[in-house]
């Protein structure tokens, strides 16, 4: 494979417009797509000239790339370009062999800070990639990973963390989970992952509010940067520590840490005890019936639908706050089913 720099950001670019069937890509489109590519990740406007270009695509055409199959259609004098095949993605090609052999020293060189307490993320991310791309001969799948096929939006990841890192202001389209779709300039700070669901954090300037606003990428209908806009700083908020005294990823601006205190079944506790709810979790009585354990959060959404996961097993002793809203929210689920058990099948 090509090792000049920036290689893989214009093959990428490239395989988009290939896939794009409703637009015409004449060579000047194909070189303003894949320097576009280059500025949005690295900020760097030199471009690529044409001779680079035939290069990217004669590699990508040869078995040492993609084996890609183009079509060139001309159109006066000039010609477009296109996969002969509209399904066709290299993103959709096995690795190739060189690519192969890349990941297996890349993997290599990371393999040496295992065991070290800040690279403990490490080890699943390298057993991910030796299951997955079968990077130890003759080794079935001895693993399964938990993974939401059906997540849209993770095709943003890359250009939403190239912006971060960059320091791109962005212009987002979002669809909440209701109503019509609506604009945001963003200033974009932190992705963070929760319930397997991946969310974007920074400062929205709608209507002129410098307010953190947190994004549920698969509601990101799309974006492009904002080249002319000034990007603001994070200065005021430290990530590492953001989300401490929640669990999710909603901070409410409007509430404070509580004390917390659940009587869970003993049974359960065996559970909760091997994988505590939160940090603070701490033992108040345990006898043989039950357990009272105490934390200390910011209430939110999330954390009331994690205790409703645990059913009848929990009881919320204080705060009443909390008590009412998991009430609340306990009775509707009743009525709901309730309701439902009582429609004849079929009228539901």
């Amino acid at each position: 494979m090509a090792t000049n720099k920036h290689a893989v950001i214009r093959y990428q670019a490239l395989d988009k417009c290939f896939s794009n069937f409703g637009r015409k890509f004449f060579i000047e489109d194909l070189i303003d797509a894949c320097n576009k590519a280059i500025y949005e990740f690295s900020g760097i406007e030199e471009g690529i000239k044409r001779r680079q270009l035939f290069d990217d695509i004669k590699f990508m055409e040869s078995e040492a790339g993609y084996s890609v199959e183009l079509e060139k259609l001309g159109d006066g004098k000039k010609k477009y370009y296109r996969y002969a095949d509209k399904n066709f993605s290299i993103n959709k090609q096995p690795l190739s062999q060189t690519e192969a052999e890349q990941l297996k020293d890349t993997i290599m060189m990371l393999n040496r800070f295992k065991g070290l307490p800040q690279f403990d993320w490490m080890e699943e991310v390298l057993a991910r990639f030796e299951d997955t791309f079968k990077l130890k001969a003759n080794v079935d799948s001895v693993v399964s990973f938990e993974q939401n096929p059906y997540l849209r939006g993770i095709e943003h990841f890359t250009a939403l963390f190239n912006a971060i890192i960059n320091k791109q202001v962005l212009k987002i389209e979002y669809k909440a989970s209701f109503g019509e779709s609506q604009y945001y300039e963003i200033h974009p700070y932190f992705l963070k992952q929760y319930n397997n669901r991946w969310f974007l954090f920074g400062i929205s300037q709608r209507e002129g509010q410098n307010k953190l606003m947190n994004m549920a990428i698969d509601r990101i209908v799309g974006f492009e940067p904002m080249h002319q806009v000034a990007y603001i700083e994070n200065k005021n908020i430290d990530f590492a520590e953001y989300f401490d005294d929640v669990i999710g990823v909603t901070v409410p601006n409007d509430k404070s840490i509580e004390k917390i205190r659940l009587k869970i079944d003993k049974v359960r506790y065996s559970y909760i005890e091997s994988k505590p709810i939160h940090p603070t979790q701490t033992v108040k009585e345990n006898n043989s019936e039950y357990v009272i354990i105490e934390l200390k959060v910011i209430s939110n959404y999330e954390f009331e639908t994690l205790l409703l996961g645990f059913a009848d097993s929990i009881e919320v002793l204080e705060p009443q706050s909390l008590r009412k809203a998991i009430s609340s929210r306990a009775k509707k689920i009743i009525e709901k089913n309730i309701s439902c058990a009582d429609t004849p099948h079929g009228n539901v």
